[in-house]
C-alpha cells in the first residue's frame, strides 16, 4: 500500500485520479470482490441445495424400504396361508415385485402389461392347481388365457390393482425424478461464476472507495440493490420457471398424499392378491366348466397323491393375512409425513 496518494492512471476499474491502490491491489481487489460474491451466494444457496438433496435420498430410501417390507411380509402371508402351492409358484410373484421396482429404479416398463402377464401366468397355475387330475400342454393353456377377460376369474381385482399401482408408481417416479431435477439446478446455478461487469461493479461498490482512502464507506441501499439484480440477472430470469416447477411439485405432492399414495396400494397388496386368489376359488367349477367347453375335454394324467395339492387342505379364507402384521413404516418414517415435509419445505424455495 503506497504511504502517499500517486496517480491513478494505472486504475482500470476505479476513478483515475489520487488514488491509495496500485495495479496489483486493484486485480487482487477485483478477484477478492469476485470470491465473496461467489462465497456468499454458494451460502444462500446451498441450504435450499441440502434440503432438495436430502429429501430426495429420503424419498427414495422410503421407496425402496416400502417394496422390500411389501415383499417380505407378502411372503410370509402366502407361505402361512398358501404353503406349498405358493411355494412352489413363488418366482411368479418375485417376478411381480421385480418389475416394480425396475420401473421405479429405471422407467422402460410398461406397468398395465406388467400386471396382465402377471395375472395371465397366476390364472393358468391356478387352473392347473384347481384341476390337478389333468393334464395341460402349453396349446392347452393358451386356450384357457383367451377365456380370461370374458371369465374373469379373479373378479375385479386385477383391473382396480392395475390402475392404482400405475397411478401411483407412475406419481411416485415423477415425484423423486423431479426433486432430483431441482437439485440438479440448484446445484448448477450454483457453479454459475460471476460475470466480469458484475466483478467489476462489485469492485466500484465495495472497494473502489477504499483506495480513495474511504475505508468506512458503505454504499446506499439502492445503489446496492442495482448491482445485486445486474450480479443476479442469470439466477432472476430462471425466477418464472422455478415458481411453475414448485407448483407443479407441490400438486403432485397433494396427489401422493391422497389417491395416488403408493404406501396404500404397496403395503396391501399381498391381501388384494389373495382376494383375487379367493375369487377364482369360489368360482373354479363354474370356469372349469367353461374352459372345458370351449377349449375341450382335457386329458386325465396319472395322480401321484405324494405330489399332488389339493384345495380342500389349503388355509384359503378371504383376509387371511388380516392378522399378520403390517410392514414397518419405511426409512423411520410414512409417506404423509415424509411428503408433508418437502411440501414445506420447498414452498419457501
Amino acid at each position: 500500500v503506497p504511504r502517499e496518494p500517486v496517480s491513478g492512471e494505472h486504475l482500470r476499474i476505479c476513478e483515475q485520479g489520487k488514488t491509495c491502490c496500485t495495479e496489483e491491489m486493484e486485480q487482487n481487489l477485483e478477484e477478492q470482490s469476485k470470491l465473496e460474491f461467489d462465497r456468499i451466494l454458494e451460502e444462500n444457496i446451498d441450504s435450499l441445495r441440502k434440503t432438495f438433496t436430502t429429501r430426495t435420498q429420503k424419498f427414495h430410501d422410503f421407496f425402496i424400504e416400502l417394496l422390500e417390507n411389501s415383499k417380505k411380509d407378502f411372503h410370509e402371508m402366502f407361505m402361512k396361508t398358501y404353503g406349498v402351492m405358493y411355494e412352489q409358484n413363488a418366482y411368479i410373484f418375485k417376478d411381480l415385485f421385480d418389475q416394480l421396482e425396475k420401473y421405479y429404479l429405471h422407467g422402460n416398463i410398461n406397468l398395465v402389461d406388467s400386471m396382465e402377464d402377471f395375472f395371465t401366468i397366476l390364472y393358468q397355475k391356478m387352473f392347473k392347481v384347481f384341476n390337478a387330475q389333468y393334464t395341460f400342454d402349453n396349446k392347452y393353456l393358451l386356450c384357457v388365457s383367451e377365456y380370461m377377460d370374458e371369465l374373469q376369474p379373479f373378479g375385479d381385482v386385477p383391473r382396480k390393482l392395475s390402475l392404482q399401482v400405475k397411478r401411483a408408481f407412475v406419481a411416485s417416479r415423477v415425484f423423486i425424478r423431479s426433486l432430483a431435477t431441482g437439485r440438479d439446478v440448484i446445484k448448477n446455478m450454483i457453479s454459475v461464476p460471476a460475470s466480469a461487469n458484475c466483478t467489476k461493479a462489485l469492485m466500484k461498490m465495495n472497494y473502489c472507495p477504499q483506495c480513495l482512502g474511504f475505508l468506512n464507506l458503505k454504499p446506499c441501499s439502492t445503489y446496492c440493490l442495482n448491482v445485486m439484480k445486474g450480479c443476479l440477472a442469470p439466477h432472476a430470469d430462471l425466477d418464472k420457471e422455478w415458481n411453475n416447477y414448485v407448483d407443479a411439485l407441490l400438486l403432485l405432492a397433494e396427489r401422493l398424499e391422497g389417491p395416488f399414495n403408493i404406501e396404500s396400494v404397496v403395503e396391501p397388496i399381498d391381501i388384494k392378491i389373495s382376494d383375487a386368489i379367493m375369487n377364482f376359488q369360489e368360482s373354479g367349477i363354474v370356469l372349469r366348466d367353461k374352459v372345458f367347453e370351449g377349449c375341450g375335454q382335457p386329458r386325465l394324467g396319472r395322480r401321484d397323491v405324494s405330489h399332488e395339492l389339493n384345495f380342500d387342505t389349503l388355509k384359503f379364507g378371504r383376509g387371511g393375512g388380516a392378522n399378520v402384521p403390517r410392514p414397518t413404516t419405511a426409512a423411520g418414517t410414512s409417506l404423509d409425513r415424509l411428503v408433508r415435509d418437502i411440501r414445506s419445505k420447498i414452498k419457501t424455495s
